[in-house]
């Protein structure tokens, strides 16, 4: 049986040399935004489940930048393979208007422009293979971590 939580971890680099990590600390000396891309761990279509229903929880402080969950169908995923997911909040609802169209009351915003700490969960649904974490337009704070639950 897979565990069915665990923590994205980032590749982060030192200087020559680069170290795992779950946390990611915006470096002081930086001076552009950065970009951070977690190493895949296996999604729900990976294991034959039929459900695709995968939440996703991270906690940040001070933080300004992106957030985004990252999933393929590849087996053995190509930088291209990779698609941006749509995230929900567990307490959206769908809202159908006159014209029949469908809408989602309550999206979050995963983009911080301001120093933002706190702590979100979000579900999406896909049998993706392979799921990652994308951390972009990096420019202040600290992302505590980014669990996926599946």
């Amino acid at each position: 049986m897979p565990a069915l939580s665990q923590n994205l971890i980032f590749k982060i680099p030192n200087g020559d040399t680069t170290y795992d990590s779950v946390q990611v600390d915006y470096p002081n000396t930086a001076t552009t935004a950065l970009i951070y891309t977690s190493d895949r761990i296996k999604g729900d279509g990976y294991f034959g489940n039929s459900d695709g229903l995968h939440t996703v929880f991270w906690s940040v402080a001070g933080f300004i930048g992106t957030i985004e969950m990252q999933g393929t169908l590849a087996s053995e995923p190509t930088e291209s393979d990779w698609a941006t997911i749509t995230l929900t909040a567990p307490a959206n609802k769908y809202i159908v208007d006159a014209t029949g169209a469908v809408t989602i009351a309550g999206v979050d915003s995963t983009r911080y422009t301001l120093e933002t700490t706190t702590s979100k969960s979000y579900n999406f649904t896909g049998n993706f293979v392979w799921i990652r974490g994308r951390i972009s337009e990096f420019t202040q704070g600290v992302m505590n971590g980014i669990s996926i639950n599946r």
